[in-house]
């Protein structure tokens, strides 16, 4: 009681404080969603998906995935059962919370409780489940690669208190049970222990020692859960429905964000996603550390952390419960950005995504035209943009090059800084540029540029789209004219193209009219980044490069011929290093192309 107590007091303080701290617009909008049909339906549904079955794990590794949802959802029946239990048989004790957990304990077996045969097998099997899970878990701390993880994270001292008392818990109800099995109730596990015991001890006098062991576990693991990763169990409850509101981080420390931080499992599968973590300095560099760090308020490390990321957005797309750790980075920058600026809130909301429903208010009147917009790194390997608008020509289409003499940054670079107010400015020009070009089509060859544009500009009427998606689109309506031949090409997924807007069937097609495409070893959203993202504001070159080689040795597992991208910052990357040809798909279709 005193653990229960405890915990749910923790808890019901802690929803009212991460409430309170959501700005006005966002608490009316998550409450308005708990009372919205279609969104109810879809928080019961994450919730039984996410936090107690572990859907995501198990398509990851279905043995990782069985030994979460064992312990989980075992514990789950076991709760829910015992409250049935209660309330057919002793009704009366429905009021008292602890009654349910010791339901064996308190009551006898009778002729009223003996019809509750088919529970005591339900509690049984559960509690078996459960038993089988922690197994698991307990294997897991000398074999994790058996669970497809080559490393885990090392728990503080209160983990190691909330593990080991997390543990003891259902071994402890196991033998408690055992021991009143042929008094209060029991089935095919716990009958057979009672056999086992009484044929050593005469009486049950034993029984009462193992009852108080179980509860004390279980007192322990309520006490410690706040100061351990465990919290994770109760924030992630809470975090589904904050999510599915529509909100999104716009202070670091607060509000949402604080929901993620303290739903971060620590299960450490952000340590083998994270491009820094082929290098063992840099695995408390990754997503699962900053989260410690920021429940600890170590504010040296959390900037340290934070600045040295790639924002490669790998650990958000792999994680169990969607926590996104690119985007805390960025939050945590803006704050040493804007600590005396009282309008920070103000400015992260306006760099909020907008809705594609903007985009079709009006329709610029003339025929069709397309406005090129390279970007900064494309003007730095200028060999795609000459492709590029090589294959416009081909095709017939009318177009400008908006950044033809230079232009503006897309604001990207600021952003990942905290510099908001500067992106906003780039932002508000650019959308004056493009709004006043005439062009019905923004067409990008930067995932970056591409993705900020989508995102954070309110361009009405226009197409925004990548070269790959309307690359492909040329060659199927038949504009671009592509010889095949044998040559075998495998396509690296960019960060912000693949995992950061979800594209990657159009560059496979695409390039499909050209060759062969063969796959990498870890593609589409787990794709490894090349390292030469601008997301870092401190990583060196010396270990930029040992990232890159390994993102390189993902790409040939199938010895393909060229290595093709649609990045240029990845092109050049790759370059540095490739023992063969790195292009840009652009210059492959256009080597291809069949002049009319």
């Amino acid at each position: 009681m005193i653990g229960m107590i405890f915990i749910l007091s923790y808890c019901v303080i802690g929803l009212v404080r991460i409430i309170l701290q959501l700005p006005k617009e966002d608490r009316k909008k998550f409450f308005i969603s708990l009372v919205t049909p279609k969104t109810i339906a879809k928080n019961i549904r994450d919730i039984f998906c996410d936090c107690l079955f572990h859907v995501k794990l198990w398509k990851r590794n279905k043995l990782l995935g069985y030994m979460h949802s064992s312990i989980a959802f075992g514990w789950f029946m076991l709760i829910v059962i015992g409250h049935i239990e209660v309330f057919l048989y002793v009704p009366h004790r429905a009021k008292l919370f602890y009654y349910p957990i010791f339901f064996r304990y308190f009551v006898a077996e009778t002729e009223s409780t003996m019809r509750g045969a088919f529970f005591f097998f339900l509690m049984d099997f559960f509690l078996l489940m459960v038993l089988s899970g922690i197994f698991l878990a307990m294997f897991k701390r000398i074999q994790s690669k058996v669970f497809g993880m080559r490393r885990t994270t090392n728990p503080s001292f209160l983990d190691l208190v909330g593990l080991y008392s997390l543990w003891a818990i259902f071994p402890l109800r196991l033998l408690a049970e055992g021991f009143t099995a042929d008094i209060s109730g029991g089935s095919f596990l716990t009958k057979s222990l009672n056999y086992v015991l009484n044929s050593f001890l005469s009486d049950h006098t034993n029984m009462l020692p193992a009852w108080w062991a179980y509860s004390c576990a279980l007192g322990v693991f309520f006490i410690v859960l706040p100061f351990t990763r465990y919290m994770h169990i109760p924030a992630e409850i809470l975090l589904i429905p904050l999510r599915n509101a529509g909100i999104r981080i716009k202070n670091a420390r607060k509000g949402f964000a604080k929901a993620e931080v303290y739903s971060c499992p620590n299960c450490g599968l952000c340590i083998d996603a994270c491009p820094m973590g082929v290098m063992k300095t840099h695995i408390k560099d990754t997503t699962v550390y900053l989260n410690r760090q920021i429940r600890r308020g170590n504010e040296k490390r959390i900037e340290e952390i934070s600045d040295k990321c790639l924002l490669c957005g790998k650990c958000t797309a792999i994680c169990p419960v969607g926590v996104e750790g690119d985007k805390l980075r960025i939050a945590q920058r803006s704050i040493r950005r804007y600590a005396l600026n009282p309008d920070y809130s103000n400015i992260s909301t306006s760099l909020l995504p907008v809705s594609d429903g903007n985009r079709d208010a009006v329709k610029p009147a003339g025929e069709e035209k397309v406005l090129y917009y390279a970007g900064c790194m494309t003007a730095l390997t200028p060999v795609i943009r000459k492709a590029m608008e090589s294959l416009l020509t081909k095709a017939g289409v009318r177009y400008d090059l908006m950044d033809k003499d230079g232009g503006l940054c897309c604001g990207r670079p600021m952003m990942m800084a905290g510099r908001l107010d500067q992106a906003r400015q780039m932002i508000d020009k650019n959308t004056e540029i493009i709004m006043s070009s005439g062009a019905h089509t923004l067409l990008l060859t930067c995932p970056i540029c591409y993705r900020i544009f989508k995102e954070k500009y309110i361009l009405p009427g226009i197409e925004v789209i990548h070269h790959t998606e309307y690359l492909a689109r040329l060659i199927s309506d038949g504009k671009l004219k592509i010889k095949k031949d044998d040559a075998r090409y495998v396509f690296h997924d960019p960060c912000e193209l693949g995992r950061g807007c979800g594209i990657y069937e159009q560059p496979r097609e695409a390039l499909s009219f050209a060759g062969n495409v063969v796959e990498a070893a870890k593609n589409r959203k787990e794709s490894i980044c090349c390292g030469g993202s601008l997301g870092s504001l401190t990583l060196g070159f010396e270990k930029r490069k040992a990232m890159t080689e390994n993102a390189l040795s993902n790409l040939v597992v199938q010895s393909p011929d060229v290595i093709v991208t649609a990045c240029p910052l990845c092109r050049s990357t790759f370059s540095r290093y490739a023992d063969r040809p790195v292009e840009d798909i652009a210059e492959i279709i256009d080597h291809k192309t069949l002049i009319s």
